[in-house]
């Protein structure tokens, strides 16, 4: 079992209320859905170097940045599929590949540094990426819970709500319980909208109405900077 996607859209993020949230849940109402996910917890793997290249270099918010990681909508064992995912950005536009694989052989792969067990251009893309960095490890383990709403009218636009946003620097298993530092305030959400042109007359007045204005917020990035904060890591920060 392997297959892979591609994605190319513009992701906006938005730092909501309970109210707020509230409001856009209304005004969503007969125009989105629950798409196939629906409400589940994300895990994440993310994937730096010994100095942690990648995420300083994407905090310095440059016009092109990547990242590596590997995800599941839930708990999942050995057999069971996970994405790795490469996830780049140039000019505020997201370009994501992804590859499917059971669980056990992407972790192997990536334990190891043995090749990934498919051959296809995004499998070459990954393994460019690996390359490149060399000595990419586990460095951030993310959870959220999710709620994910697609358009009714069939377009690609889209609206995630994450919640209980989570990080740990151990532990790196898509099998294991959900744990670790949170992220966000009580009662505070995230959102994203994820489209490839413009965004529906509807959503555009729901976010004026309701005072709510783009924020620039990186899981992987606040997770960082936490680390950086609390000396989690033992010094290796400061590499």
């Amino acid at each position: 079992m392997a297959y892979q996607t591609t994605f190319e859209r513009y992701e906006i993020k938005y730092l909501l209320t309970a109210q707020q949230k509230e409001h856009l849940l209304r005004a969503m109402r007969g125009q989105m859905q629950l798409d196939q996910f629906g409400r589940s917890t994300i895990r994440n793997i993310y994937y730096d170097t010994d100095t942690f290249r990648l995420i300083r270099r994407s905090l310095e918010k440059p016009a092109y940045k990547e990242k590596l990681r590997i995800r599941s909508y839930r708990q999942v064992r050995p057999d069971e599929p996970v994405f790795v995912e490469l996830k780049k950005k140039f000019q505020s536009v997201v370009y994501k590949r992804r590859l499917v694989l059971p669980e056990e052989q992407a972790m192997t792969s990536f334990r190891t540094g043995d090749a990934l067990p498919v051959q296809s251009q995004i499998a070459d893309e990954i393994e460019y990426f690996r390359a490149y960095y060399r000595t990419l490890r586990p460095t951030v383990f993310l959870s959220y819970e999710r709620e994910a709403f697609c358009a009714l009218d069939g377009s690609d636009f889209r609206i995630t709500f994450d919640e209980n946003i989570r990080y740990r620097c151990r532990d790196f298993s898509l099998g294991s319980p959900i744990y670790g530092t949170p992220l966000l305030a009580a009662g505070q959400t995230l959102m994203e909208i994820k489209t490839g042109g413009g965004m529906p007359l509807w959503i555009t007045h729901a976010l004026t109405a309701h005072d709510i204005f783009p924020t620039s917020f990186s899981k992987f990035g606040a997770a960082y900077q936490n680390m950086l904060d609390t000396d989690l890591s033992g010094g290796l920060l400061y590499a």
